[in-house]
């Protein structure tokens, strides 16, 4: 899937830390951890269908 929005926006340190720590622990980079955080939360509130989480 080629990504082509981007999107840009400011968080604590602490948060930006434990997400770095997160993406290595999974072998992600931090965009595609927090494409998958993202995913998942919509997914589970019935934002976004269960076939559309790509990031999984």
């Amino acid at each position: 899937m080629t990504k082509t929005h981007p999107l840009g926006f400011r968080i604590e340190r602490d948060l930006k830390e434990a997400l770095i720590k997160a993406a290595k622990e999974d072998h992600r980079s931090v965009s595609s951890m927090v494409e998958l955080i993202i995913a998942r939360w919509l997914r589970d509130r019935g934002y976004l269908e269960h076939g559309e989480d790509k990031a999984a």
